[in-house]
């Protein structure tokens, strides 16, 4: 008899302990939900980074490239590479490597929107977008291609567009591009990956249903005194006046939230090392402007003509952006 009443209260202790357990493990998985899916994991203090030998990186090929399945419709041009994503009507990235004399540029922009040849079944085109409220935001930025007239040309194909909200693309995503190419300025080399996050029920523009994604990324492998550094970077399209800095994450953090393997040629153990933090303080974080040397037209050795937009904005003001068009007009007033 005391027996049996001694299992009945051993018993109900095991019920009370395991549903106790059973609750805190419930508040932590909904926790976790409620955090944001980005990890910052920012050193300010100078952490060790991995030495990579220059023969390391010269028996690489494409190290800029992220992993690629056999399934991808891969784009090359001259100066990037893109995975392109016929779902959303855009790359998933873009993906090219920055020289410190590329930064300086012969050709300024074209501001031609050209629909991409090579792209399997078409890609967007200007009707997806005329009209929508949304940028053909670059990419690649055009500024980073103007080392050849074909570089140039091929920054506009609507392959390394996507629709971003104004005031994103002509303010902190601007700014980010102009620090990246001072970072190339001051460093050797960078590769760069860059794109749009995609994800399913996006909402859409155009009747090619070019996806707006709703945050956008990049991520940077940068040589410095004779060491490397990774940073990346997850932006949301919407304006801001935050601080560069504040949107900075370890690449490893970047490859969680879009799914995307960065840098996977490199040796396991200096990927790793690489990608799992960031350190604020290696970094500048004043930019400059990248100089145009002698631009000239893509058929003559002469200068090309840059005029003030003609056309009118939405206040009834003259454009002041500058254009190259033959017709006078920037690619907003086209």
């Amino acid at each position: 008899m005391h027996l049996t009443i001694f299992s009945k209260y051993a018993l109900l202790a095991v019920i009370w302990i395991s549903s106790i357990y059973a609750c805190t493990q419930s508040s932590n998985v909904q926790n976790s939900q409620h955090t944001s899916r980005i990890e910052h994991n920012v050193s300010t203090k100078e952490i060790e980074v991995p030495q990579i030998s220059d023969s390391v990186i010269d028996s690489i090929s494409g190290l800029e490239l992220p992993a690629i399945l056999k399934s991808d419709e891969i784009i090359r041009h001259a100066a990037y590479t893109l995975k392109y994503d016929e779902k959303h009507e855009q790359a998933s990235w873009v993906a090219y490597h920055l020289t410190s004399d590329e930064t300086y540029s012969k050709f300024t922009r074209t501001d031609k929107f050209i629909i991409d040849p090579i792209v399997r079944n078409g890609s967007a085109e200007n009707k997806d977008y005329k009209g929508s409220g949304y940028d053909r935001g670059h990419l690649a930025p055009a500024a980073d291609m103007g080392w050849s007239a074909q570089s140039m040309k091929e920054s506009f194909y609507f392959s390394n567009m996507s629709p971003q909200v104004p005031g994103f693309n002509r303010g902190i995503w601007k700014q980010l591009e102009e620090l990246i190419r001072t970072w190339a300025m001051q460093l050797e080399e960078l590769y760069i990956v860059t794109g749009p996050v995609l994800s399913e029920n996006l909402p859409s523009i155009g009747p090619n249903e070019v996806s707006i994604p709703n945050y956008y990324y990049k991520v940077i492998l940068a040589k410095k005194d004779n060491a490397w550094q990774g940073i990346g970077f997850i932006l949301k399209n919407e304006s801001s006046n935050s601080p560069l800095s504040n949107y900075s994450v370890p690449i490893d953090s970047v490859e969680r939230f879009t799914g995307i393997d960065f840098f996977n040629q490199l040796p396991e153990h200096i990927e790793s090392d690489l990608e799992k933090r960031v350190c604020a303080e290696c970094w500048t974080w004043n930019k400059k402007k990248s100089t145009l040397k002698s631009a000239v037209s893509e058929n003559k050795n002469t200068a090309i003509k840059t005029v003030q937009c003609s056309g009118i904005t939405k206040s009834g003001k003259r454009c002041k952006r500058k254009t190259t068009n033959a017709n006078g007009r920037c690619f907003q007033h086209d």
